[in-house]
């Protein structure tokens, strides 16, 4: 087999195994639609659903970074059991009290357990790189939407068993996204196991390059999971009823196409700037569709150019972060960077629904176009700074 082989089977073998683990992320968001009109959760308490795998995450991904996990221990086996830990988790979902503390609780696990997938994931693809770093990672930004997508079809493949189907086909989908990382071969740029430094971490903010890229992630994430979150109730009030996973699942997974399409320009053109771009559409989507409330085939428009925009995005800041980190210790700066965003995005689901019945949807979603307008300065002043990119091979 030639190395070119090999590269396509093993991404083909991550894009499948991270598709699948994700799809555990937004079990919870796709359950709430059928917990909401049985009248066993409140709005309130479904954002919690949501807001503790976050919460989890960041956890996960604190005590990875500071242990450098990532990047002193096996990541095929690092990601295996942790998305076998998430499956578990999820799983246990259907046996407990739907919006109960064990209810959160699990939702914590399966987030934290989500931190030995994700970040590992992107070091794993990075390790194929041969100049075309922004479409791998953006393959996998693709593969990560799809995942995230996939909870909002399952209650509809799987009826008759209510809010449970959503996490039970999500379990058994991780679990499958486990043992299928056994498959893949890492490639040839992988880097060695580093000795065990904790203030490596703090050169995530020290490194004046990946201080700029951080802070356009953070802008990022400042909408990005409160608009998967939250999308879905917007476009049952639009279009005035609750049977919106499909197109749901539309608009989140149009995201895929994005990711992969702005890697491959990202290549061939400075990445600072393309998710520069991707924030300045992603942003204007989120300051007027609220107002498009009245007309809804217009309001559906939007949302799916949204979906398209709002994580295009996602993979050029890891891409950044990638060619600006110590080789070594890719994967600790990956760790770092989304446990800063998944800390704020926790936030963000939080605060929106109170923004939504205070203010209305207009006013909550244009408070989400800040974050990417920001975002979008940060990046354009790194791009002078980035190492000059090579066409792939």
């Amino acid at each position: 087999m030639t190395e070119s082989d090999g590269k396509a089977r093993s991404l083909a073998v991550l894009c499948v195994a991270v598709a699948l683990t994700l799809s555990v992320w937004f079990a919870g968001t796709a359950a709430v639609p059928r917990l909401l009109a049985d009248g066993l959760v409140t709005p309130g308490r479904a954002a919690w659903l949501t807001a503790a795998v976050q919460l989890g995450f960041v956890a996960g991904t604190l005590v990875s970074a500071v242990l450098s996990l990532a990047d002193r221990r096996d990541p095929r086996r690092l990601f295996m059991a942790s998305a076998l830990v998430a499956a578990a988790a999820t799983l246990a979902q259907t046996l407990v009290a739907p919006s109960g503390a064990a209810a959160l609780a699990l939702r914590f696990v399966a987030g934290a357990a989500m931190a030995g997938v994700y970040p590992v994931g992107m070091k794993l693809a990075a390790s194929w790189s041969r100049g075309d770093l922004g479409v791998l990672i953006g393959l996998l930004v693709g593969a990560l939407t799809l995942g995230s997508a996939l909870p909002h079809l399952i209650p509809t493949l799987l009826g008759g068993i209510g809010w449970r189907a959503a996490y039970l086909g999500a379990g058994i989908l991780a679990a499958l996204g486990g043992l299928t990382i056994l498959a893949f071969r890492a490639g040839p740029l992988m880097g060695a196991r580093p000795p065990f430094r904790p203030s490596q971490m703090l050169e995530a903010w020290r490194n004046p390059g990946l201080r700029l890229a951080n802070i356009g992630y953070l802008g990022h994430m400042w909408e990005l999971y409160a608009m998967w979150a939250w999308i879905g109730l917007f476009l049952a009030m639009v279009l005035g009823h609750a049977g919106v996973g499909p197109l749901v699942f539309g608009v989140v997974a149009a995201g895929a196409i994005g990711s992969v399409l702005a890697g491959l320009v990202a290549d061939r053109w400075n990445r600072a700037r393309v998710a520069a771009g991707c924030m300045v559409v992603s942003g204007c989507c989120a300051l007027v569709i609220g107002a498009t409330a009245p007309w809804p085939m217009l309001a559906l428009a939007i949302a799916f150019v949204w979906g398209f925009a709002v994580v295009a995005d996602s993979a050029q800041f890891s891409a950044c972060v990638v060619s600006l980190s110590p080789p070594d210790y890719v994967g600790t700066m990956l760790t770092v960077q989304t446990s800063m965003g998944f800390l704020l995005t926790a936030v963000m689901i939080g605060v929106l629904p109170w923004m939504m019945a205070t203010l209305g949807f207009a006013a909550a979603f244009a408070l989400l176009g800040i974050g990417p307008l920001v975002g979008a300065v940060a990046m354009w002043r790194l791009a002078p700074m980035l190492p000059r990119q090579s066409l792939p091979r």
